[in-house]
């Protein structure tokens, strides 16, 4: 996600509308040159955002594991606040940056120290980050309904702006700051009056949710992407269309441009990537990026050669455009959380469903967005060392066993553990708990 002067370019994710799940966000430095294609790994889980900064190039991705990390040259270092899903990261010039979530709150990060603070939260999960041009305001999109707009400089307090009749998807900046653009499920684009803290008008109105979108102000237009899969270009002075490239793929989940605007890259959820060129006004790539699931993250490299790109798996690809055609697509590894189902027995099936996606069951574990189950029987709710426990988990006097995790997925976690970081989910039938509980007490002996 990056901010450019003259052109105001911004993502979402709107895996949160798909999979109740937590996120996180790793930073990565590009230690490979645009150009080739590589490869990015460390993540736990799929790839939900992908932001580069405009300074240096340096990759920011979000992904499912709970966590923030800083990569020096492919060493990370990761930095733990959240306690729920990141949707996005955004550079706030080269040394901060900013992540919001899942978990209602907006952080900000210093890059040279490693810290971080909470600068509020919304009172629903965030999707977006837009930061101003000159750097002195932060915009988040909440599925509250609402627009943040969070000082930068220490000065006057946070604003939320009310409009939208259901949740925002997206936020950015015009050029100059004094305007602010928002997308919504509602199926609106909007335009904001950022000085006087008002809207200024109803720009578009779509019907569907409007999930992700692009700014030009130099060249004067908006890209934007919506749930029943159109795409589609429109003048920012006249609000008419300038092209329509929907294809037959459902819905769009990601959208990025060039720094220099002459292309926008759009991901669907049917795993692939169409590049747009735009000053012809025509697709001169349609990629199948990935083989099996969506495409929840894009951002071009800044001299717009590479296209990098997130999803299903937990690695980060980045095609050369000029190969982009004679290059495959991402790995299809087929995460635990998406086996065939019949090819397992029904413990094993439950906790691919339930619980993979989050745990491992390895002893040294790998990063996920909760800790190792290895070793889970008699073991305290909370005590794991290592992991980031919620203080609801991290004060227990649960311990794991038959009756605790059968209680667990019989009544939700929300019920059973409130306040904890585990989603909403509960296991109906007896015998599937039975056959959940046999499984993990197998799995995860010592």
């Amino acid at each position: 996600m990056t901010n450019s002067d003259p052109v105001a370019d911004f993502r979402i994710s709107a895996f949160g509308a798909m999979v109740a799940a937590a996120l996180s966000m790793a930073i990565v430095p590009l230690s490979t040159s645009a150009g080739e294609f590589f490869t990015l790994k460390g993540h736990g889980g799929p790839v939900m955002d992908v932001a580069v900064s405009s300074d240096s190039g340096t990759i920011a991705t979000a992904s499912f594991d709970n966590s923030v990390g800083i990569w020096d040259g492919r060493k990370p270092v990761w930095l733990e606040a959240h306690e729920a899903a990141v949707n996005s990261v955004v550079f706030i010039g080269e040394h901060r940056l900013a992540s919001a979530g899942d978990d209602y709150s907006v952080r900000l990060w210093d890059r040279a120290s490693g810290t971080g603070r909470m600068l509020g939260r919304h009172k629903a999960k965030i999707m977006a980050l837009a930061v101003a041009p000159d750097q002195s305001l932060l915009a988040t999109a909440s599925w509250d309904g609402t627009i943040g707009l969070w000082p930068l400089d220490d000065r006057g307090d946070v604003s939320f702006l009310g409009g939208h009749k259901s949740g925002v998807n997206d936020v950015a900046f015009s050029a100059d700051g004094s305007l602010l653009y928002s997308a919504s499920t509602d199926g609106t684009i909007r335009t904001w009056d950022v000085g006087g803290r008002r809207e200024k008008r109803l720009m578009l109105r779509h019907g569907f949710g409007v999930n992700v979108m692009t700014l030009n102000h130099r060249h004067g237009w908006l890209a934007y992407g919506a749930v029943d899969g159109v795409t589609r270009v429109i003048d920012l002075s006249t609000d008419e269309q300038i092209a329509d490239f929907t294809l037959e793929r459902r819905p769009i989940l990601s959208i990025s441009q060039t720094d220099s605007g002459d292309k926008i890259a759009v991901g669907d959820g049917d795993g692939f990537i169409m590049i747009v060129d735009t000053d012809q006004w025509k697709i001169i790539h349609d990629f199948r990026a990935a083989l099996r699931g969506p495409i929840w993250a894009l951002a071009f490299s800044n001299d717009g050669k590479n296209i990098h790109a997130g999803g299903i798996e937990s690695i980060v690809y980045s095609w050369p455009l000029d190969q982009i055609k004679d290059l495959g697509p991402m790995a299809d590894s087929n995460p635990e959380f998406l086996r065939d189902p019949a090819k397992m027995e029904n413990g094993e099936r439950q906790f691919a469903r339930k619980c993979s996606i989050c745990h491992s069951l390895e002893a040294e574990g790998s990063r996920r967005a909760g800790p190792t189950l290895y070793g889970l029987f008699g073991r305290r709710a909370g005590a794991l060392d290592g992991y980031n426990f919620s203080k609801t988990l991290s004060g227990s006097d649960i311990v794991w066993g038959d009756d605790t995790i059968d209680k667990l997925f019989d009544l939700g976690p929300d019920h059973y553990i409130p306040g904890s970081k585990m989603p909403m989910q509960r296991i109906a039938r007896k015998q599937d708990r039975d056959d959940l509980i046999d499984y993990l007490r197998q799995a995860t002996s010592r």
